[in-house]
């Protein structure tokens, strides 16, 4: 094969495996629903996880202000980062993204009883729907803002995968978590934020998912 041929068959595949539009439009439907479905099993549950989405499960605890409010709150300052460093499109998204998770917990709370729900249950049931979402939301381009920009930024200028930063951040989100839940509730918001950080570290790396 001539590199000439080569290069118009790696052109070929990146067409074929670029998404489309409405593979793009389902996959933001389906990413922020099951990151939404996952916060909201957290918060039910009195827990935290990592990043600004921890954060703000924990400023629920603190000021009392609804979780939609805060996440817009928290999230949304990170959009100006995305619009310097990712473009355009990657904030727009974004920003789309974040008001999609922030509209849907507002339904959960409204249509999904979860009252009681078993702590164990909701904080591993929760973190891994909310990476299975996040990771959905990376491989379409887009994210709900916060530490996974960073995360994103640090993979694609040091190759250093997203979920191992993610995870040193959570960290800091768990530690300070300490001062304001019980301790088995901490425990176990530490544990669901390496399940968290595991999804991604292992399943998010550069060349391994081609789809654009």
């Amino acid at each position: 094969m001539t590199e000439q041929t080569a290069d118009r068959s790696l052109v070929f595949e990146w067409e074929q495996t670029r998404h489309t539009l409405a593979e793009d439009v389902m996959g933001i439907i389906t990413g922020t629903f099951v990151a939404a479905l996952g916060l909201s099993l957290l918060k039910a549950a009195g827990a935290v996880t990592g990043g600004t989405a921890g954060l703000a499960l924990l400023l629920v605890q603190v000021v009392g202000w609804p979780f939609w409010l805060i996440f817009l709150v928290v999230n949304l300052p990170f959009a100006l980062l995305a619009l310097w460093k990712k473009g355009l499109r990657f904030t727009l998204l974004t920003v789309v993204c974040i008001g999609a998770v922030s509209g849907l917990s507002v339904v959960n709370a409204q249509l999904l009883p979860l009252a009681g729900v078993d702590p164990v249950y909701a904080v591993f049931g929760g973190n891994l729907l909310a990476g299975v979402g996040l990771l959905i939301l990376f491989r379409h381009g887009a994210s709900v803002g916060g530490v996974n920009i960073v995360a994103l930024l640090l993979q694609e200028r040091t190759g250093f995968p997203a979920g191992w930063s993610q995870l040193a951040v959570d960290a800091i989100v768990i530690l300070m978590s300490l001062f304001v839940l019980p301790w088995h509730i901490v425990v176990l918001s530490a544990l669901g934020a390496v399940l968290i950080g595991l999804v991604l570290a292992l399943n998010h790396r550069e060349g391994r998912y081609i789809g654009r």
